[in-house]
């Protein structure tokens, strides 16, 4: 029976938001309140740390979190910006303290959260090699043992007695992800900085954590985006959303969890320029996508008439890359809509030709001449392809587009 190595018991970290500063609309008012300010400031200042009272300053970034993960475990984390993964991983890091709970972690810790995590800017890489294998409990001949590889695996070697400040990102991230793989932690903790690398070092970084979980036997902690790399290393997963576990279990419902929410109703407020408001509501039919038929609705409603309403996509692949879009500006095909306050646009496209992946949709929503607002991948679905044989997402290393091939074999003995 696996030993637990983590053990997480109702977490929750809090923060305190800085106030806007009041502003006067008269000129003896803003005097006023300059007269004051530093009444204000000693007061603020003093119930910076005091918590017991709730207000609007008060932010949870994490609200009673508890999981334990086994020895030898892969555990992915997902949510959406802002749900609290980062925090998450900060406190199991111990770069930060939880405002409450208790962790208990059996093991040596590497982490590789933000580029340069760990690294001091005036030393070389190869000083920040030996920093990093000392801090994690090593003695210089282990460190010696694995420095070759650590360098090899990094492509930085060129560099490596070159002060880290002057490395850019993707090599800051190459040589962080190479030590902290490469000096033996029996917990490796992986933020989203895979994304700063190339395709061709994502690929190493993947496959070096896939054979220290699977040959090692090694702890790894994995958040990312890319729901394929998820859904590959990571057996079990959690998701989160501001700042709680809603979702624990098999990688691939806690994957279709995640996305069945985000295909949900995305309700938005918005106030165009001149004062309008305005309200628009998208969804993407479910039923629909069964047929391979992506299908947006939007239903709108505004204060003031619009003269010709207009609803735009782009669809994005796993990796962000832009498969296709449309708009009725120059996608027509008979839209001729009237003016109107309130009402529903629905667009329609049949899917066949896309391959199994995961698709992030971007919408406009506008008249003929202006966008007035920008849901930047607001809506996400998980699609299988009809001439797909594996009944899952590829790794998209063969683009987006798929084309139904004929294939012939000729025996010539």
């Amino acid at each position: 029976m696996s030993r637990i190595c983590i053990s997480v018991e109702n977490i929750s970290k809090r923060y305190r938001l800085g106030k806007k500063e009041k502003q006067s609309e008269t000129f003896v008012g803003q005097l006023s309140h300059m007269f004051m300010a530093p009444f204000d400031n000693l007061k603020r200042l003093q119930g910076l740390n005091q918590f017991g009272v709730e207000d609007d300053s008060v932010f949870w970034a994490l609200k009673d979190i508890s999981f334990e993960v086994k020895d030898g475990e892969v555990l992915g984390i997902i949510g959406r910006n802002g749900a609290g993964k980062s925090t998450l991983l900060k406190i199991l890091s111990q770069i930060t303290e939880p405002t409450s709970g208790r962790i208990e972690i059996q093991g040596r810790v590497a982490s590789l959260l933000e580029v340069g995590t760990g690294f001091h800017p005036e030393l070389s890489g190869r000083e920040n090699i030996y920093m990093n294998g000392t801090i994690l409990g090593m003695t210089r001949k282990e460190i010696d043992s694995r420095f070759d590889e650590i360098i090899d695996f990094s492509g930085v070697e060129k560099f490596i007695d070159t002060p880290v400040k002057f490395y850019s990102s993707g090599m800051k991230v190459r040589l962080g992800f190479s030590v902290a793989a490469h000096l033996d932690p029996e917990i490796l903790i992986i933020d989203e900085v895979l994304a700063v690398g190339d395709y061709e070092f994502q690929k190493k970084c993947l496959g070096k954590m896939e054979d220290v979980s699977k040959k090692q036997g090694r702890t790894v902690l994995f958040v990312s985006h890319q729901m394929d790399a998820i859904r590959n290393l990571c057996p079990n997963s959690i998701l989160l959303d501001k700042g709680r576990i809603i979702f624990q279990g098999e990688t691939n419902e806690v994957i279709g969890n995640y996305l069945g929410d985000s295909t949900k109703q995305l309700k938005k407020n918005f106030e165009r320029k001149g004062g309008e408001n305005y309200i628009v509501e998208l969804s993407i039919s479910s039923e629909k996508l069964k047929q391979n038929i992506l299908e947006i609705i939007a239903h709108f409603e505004a204060m003031e008439l619009i003269d010709y309403p207009v609803l735009g996509f782009v669809l994005y692949n796993q990796i962000g890359t832009p498969v296709f879009g449309s708009n009725p500006r120059f996608h027509s095909f008979g839209y001729n809509p009237n003016p109107s306050r309130r009402g529903k646009i629905v667009a329609s496209c049949d899917l066949g030709i896309l391959h199994s992946g995961i698709y992030h949709i971007s919408i406009w929503f506008g008249d003929r001449l202006q966008d007035f607002e920008y849901f930047e991948k607001g809506l996400s679905f998980e699609y299988i392809s009809r001439t797909s044989y594996i009944g899952k997402p590829n790794t998209l290393q063969i683009g987006s587009i798929d084309v139904l091939t004929k294939w012939t074999f000729e025996d010539s003995k």
